[in-house]
């Protein structure tokens, strides 16, 4: 079966801003975001990639952009399925605010039970994610043959769901999880089970640097990052 890269968007405007984006409209990268964009083709340059699959949102339409500028004839599709999660009411509302939301201890301890307001469960977003790759796995393995390698651009706690899928994690322990904006992280996937080969990878070891500035909010430094969060400084 193919490998599967998973590549979080770049850094954006609402990332900076610790604004919870969700699906709200006109989310770009910002400048950092368009930076890290236009490295990836020479940081995917050695991989044959025999498809590229992409979530309909700007941030990762343009994260996308230069990887396709670089590799025209690369075949580039979109499926609403790895989207981000719908954050319902949450959308464009500040981090900072809803941490004293009490469905925020829910999303942070037992996560498998979080449904947002006018939006969608966490399950049910891991859910559909899955089915994606599930259904993508078996499309290219049959147009390109099962050592393929094919990515798809996605998003922070979509990505972490299916790591934590691959890993057979309970969904409850998916915030243990860390993806940088950026970052690649990759899944062979065989007959018997998944192997996550790579996590977060991102070259870049900023992010393990003591933080200048302490997180905002109670237990800020415990919780998990909702949306995925900026990265490194």
């Amino acid at each position: 079966m193919p490998t599967l890269i998973l590549l979080r968007h770049g850094r954006s405007t609402a990332n900076t801003g610790g604004v919870l984006a969700g699906w709200t409209p006109g989310v770009a990268l910002d400048e950092r975001g368009a930076a890290q964009a236009a490295a990836l083709p020479a940081r995917l340059a050695e991989l044959p990639l025999a498809a590229v699959v992409t979530s309909p949102l700007q941030r990762c339409r343009e994260t996308l952009a230069p990887l396709h500028a670089a590799r025209p004839a690369l075949p580039l599709h979109t499926d609403d399925r790895i989207g981000e999660c719908h954050y319902g009411d949450w959308s464009g509302r500040k981090i900072a605010e809803l941490t004293g939301e009490p469905l925020w201890e829910v999303v942070q301890r037992h996560p498998s039970a979080a449904a947002f307001p006018g939006g969608e469960s966490v399950r049910a977003m891991q859910a559909r994610a899955l089915d994606a790759v599930h259904d993508w796995n078996a499309r290219v393995e049959e147009e390109h043959g099962p050592d393929a390698v094919y990515l798809m651009c996605s998003h922070g706690d979509v990505i972490k769901s299916l790591v934590a899928d691959a890993l057979g994690t309970h969904l409850d322990l998916f915030q243990r999880i860390a993806v940088d904006p950026c970052s690649v992280t990759a899944i062979r996937y065989t007959r018997l089970r998944p192997f996550l080969v790579r996590l977060g990878d991102t070259g870049d070891l900023r992010g393990l640097a003591p933080a200048e500035e302490a997180p905002a909010g109670p237990g800020a430094e415990e919780d998990g990052v909702v949306g995925g969060g900026a990265g490194a400084p």
